[in-house]
């Protein structure tokens, strides 16, 4: 049999990408530690051990310690933490990102900085939403028009299918108990879809503050990716959810959209979406995940040079 010390140094092309993990992991009232590469969770049920490498985005509720050793097995394995308030409805803090290129941040950086692809990727961000409309030609405010649209219509369609009165959207933060129960759980989707499109966008390594919908927050492009599945995924959740009963809303909210996420292997096409998004040429969907380490100086003309040399020695030719 094998042996530790005969293994093969593990390189960041070993971890499983970002597509491939659990979309998210909610932990509360527990000690978070560290086993070897697996993080456990104990409480005064017993302890739990999750391994690390196979967490897309570990959310950290109320009543949480982690130590040391565990935050750094989650670094070293690009796991996104978050650290969130009661039912995980308040985002206040995150870890590092998963991938080593700084292709798509270039390439999110570039669509962002010039007005005109800013709007093309504000369409086809609408495109990928409601594929049965063509915002062609459409203004900013137009496609803000419409979306609210949309999204209204969806609220009353779910209400009438699963018989539950809407009387609009409400949420008050910081009060998640204030809401009714189908508004809790809509808050309650919204939130941890927020945190998966989070864990999905900085493992990427793209900028979450770069949004090209929402803008002038720290995660406007968090709350723009999120926002694509809002009305397939979230919001028909979130009624069916409330349909079966008012108690513990927010927590069966959160397990019964982890169960939607798996079996639509949604972490799988955001990091596809991202990527058409952004940078429409690439050609598979890991391409832009790569864990590359490598590193090049800019110099004229567009052109990429070896890092680690001196050109004032080594001058260079084209």
């Amino acid at each position: 049999m094998t042996t530790v010390g005969k293994r093969p140094a593990l390189t960041p092309r070993h971890l499983t990408r970002a597509s491939d993990r659990m979309s998210f992991v909610y932990l509360e009232r527990c000690t978070i530690h560290r086993d070897a590469n697996a993080i456990t969770a104990e409480d005064a049920d017993g302890t739990t051990h999750i391994p690390s490498a196979t967490i897309g985005t570990l959310l950290l509720g109320p009543g949480t310690r982690i130590t040391h050793q565990a935050m750094s097995v989650l670094g070293e394995t690009g796991a996104a933490v978050a650290w969130v308030g009661e039912q995980g409805v308040r985002y206040y803090a995150a870890g590092r990102a998963l991938t080593r290129s700084s292709a798509l941040a270039e390439a999110q950086a570039g669509q962002w900085a010039n007005v005109r692809s800013r709007l093309a990727v504000a369409r086809n961000m609408y495109r990928l939403r409601f594929p049965d409309e063509d915002p062609a030609g459409c203004t900013r405010h137009e496609l803000l028009g419409l979306e609210g649209r949309r999204v209204k219509d969806c609220y009353r369609a779910h209400a009438a299918r699963t018989g539950i009165p809407w009387r609009g959207r409400k949420y008050i933060p910081g009060d998640f108990a204030s809401g009714d129960p189908v508004n809790q759980a809509v808050t309650a989707a919204a939130q941890c879809m927020y945190g998966i499109a989070h864990a999905v966008v900085t493992s990427l390594g793209c900028s979450p503050a770069l949004g090209f919908i929402h803008s002038g927050h720290e995660l406007s492009f968090v709350l723009d990716i999120a926002d694509l599945y809002k009305t397939e995924i979230g919001i028909p959740l979130a009624f069916d959810v409330a349909a079966q009963g008012d108690e513990d809303v927010g927590s069966r909210t959160r397990r019964a959209l982890r169960d939607r996420i798996n079996e639509l292997s949604l972490l799988d096409r955001c990091v596809a979406d991202i990527q058409s998004l952004l940078k429409p040429k690439a050609s598979r969907p890991d391409e832009v995940s790569s864990m590359s380490d490598v590193v090049t100086l800019q110099s004229d003309g567009g052109h990429a040079v070896p890092s680690g040399r001196n050109y004032d020695e080594e001058p260079v030719s084209w």
